[in-house]
This record gives C-alpha cells, sequence and structure tokens, in this order.
C-alpha cells in the first residue's frame, strides 16, 4: 500500500533524452522519483571535468541529498532515453515517510547502498589495478541493470544501460585511455563484448570471480 500511495505522490512529468531533470547548483526542494526510463548523475568541477557518478533506473529517487540538506544540488541528473518521473515536493516526502516507517527504512536502505558504492571506489583506487577497478564496475552494474541474452543460458547478458567508454572511466576513476586499454583487455579474456556505447558481458559468474566482487546487488 506504501508503494502505491508513494507513487501516487507528486505530478507525473515526461523528459526526452538528453534533458535535464535536475542542474547541478539549482536550489530547489523537491526529488524525483523515477518511474521508466534511465538517467545519469553528473558532477561537474570547476576546472570544466565532468565525472559520472551513478546511473539511476525505475523505482530510484534522485535530487534527495539536495532536497533533506536543503543545499544546492550536488550534481546534474540527465535523462538517458525517453523518461517519466513525479515531482514530489520535499515537505510532501517527509509527511509520507512520518506515516510509512516501512518507506523510510528502504530509503534509508537506499542511501546506505549508494555510500556502500562510493566508499566501494574510493578502496578501489588503491586496492586493484586499473583492469580490475573497471571489471568491478562493470560487474556491480551488471547485477544492478544487466539484461540476460535470450540465447545466453542465464551467463550472458546485456549491461543494459548505455554508457560511453569515457562515462565507464568516470565510474571507475580511470583516464580515457586506460579505460578504453583496460576495456579492450577484459575483451581479450572473453569477459566482455564491445559496440557503440553498448557493452555485453559475456560470462556473468567469470566476471564476478575476476573482479572479486561478490554475487549480490550493491544496490
Amino acid at each position: 500500500m506504501a508503494r502505491e500511495e508513494l507513487l501516487g505522490q507528486g505530478t507525473p512529468i515526461t523528459y526526452p533524452p538528453h534533458r535535464a531533470l535536475l542542474q547541478q547548483g539549482d536550489e530547489s526542494r523537491h526529488v524525483l522519483l523515477i518511474t521508466s526510463g534511465v538517467v545519469k548523475v553528473v558532477a561537474s568541477a570547476e576546472s570544466g571535468y565532468d565525472m559520472l557518478l551513478a546511473v539511476r533506473i525505475a523505482g530510484d529517487l534522485v535530487g534527495e541529498m539536495a532536497a533533506f540538506e536543503e543545499r544546492p544540488r550536488s550534481g546534474t541528473v540527465i535523462a538517458c532515453s525517453d523518461v517519466t518521473a513525479r515531482i514530489i515536493q520535499v515537505r510532501a516526502l517527509e509527511t509520507f515517510l512520518g506515516r510509512h516507517p516501512d518507506a523510510m527504512r528502504a530509503i534509508l536502505h537506499m542511501l546506505c547502498a549508494r555510500l556502500r558504492w562510493a566508499n566501494r571506489r574510493r578502496i578501489d583506487f588503491q586496492a586493484y589495478d586499473s583492469m580490475t577497478r573497471l571489471a568491478r564496475v562493470l560487474a556491480e552494474l551488471s547485477q544492478a541493470y544487466a539484461q540476460p541474452v535470450a540465447d545466453g543460458d542465464g551467463r550472458r547478458c546485456d549491461l543494459g544501460v548505455t554508457l560511453t567508454q569515457k562515462e565507464l572511466a568516470s565510474l571507475a576513476g580511470l583516464a580515457l585511455n586506460t579505460a578504453e586499454k583496460s576495456l579492450a583487455a577484459l575483451a581479450a579474456r572473453g569477459l566482455v563484448e564491445r559496440s557503440y556505447r553498448s557493452i555485453t558481458i559475456c560470462d556473468v559468474p567469470k566476471l564476478l570471480e575476476f573482479a572479486k566482487v561478490a554475487a549480490d546487488n550493491p544496490y
């Protein structure tokens, strides 16, 4: 019942691909509940460097940090495909969460999972070489978003999100040329296949084993 009530909160809105849903630095006080489609969260440094921070899909909340903290947006949220969402003002969300402790726990679990993801990336920077770091990002993305390939006997899947190599490099904290070499090395091992903005995981269990990632969903 709480889920249905949350889906009834706020105002429905549709975004075309490449449209910004939320803008870094903006001081608006609402969150977006993604109901269909895929978005990416990008942060821009003063130097002009853009970094992909995360990918979000249907069922995810975005914009909650700035809304709850009453601070400017820390990143820009961009539609990767046609996206539908519900705009929920933070006061309405707080009222809803006060009535539904189970929903509050679900949001806390979501925030904890996102913090774990960020902590893993910080550890990876020091603990693993570039190829393993990229493999770990691909493995965890596949656990969250991948779609099985029809003839893949459960081991082969499409990554499920459209990312450029530059964006993958951002997630893994690698320079673009290093990420390209690492992706080529993973392909040479038969773990992935590459095409334009698309990556297929050839053998999910082997990728998880190579990347030293437990078989659970980090999200």
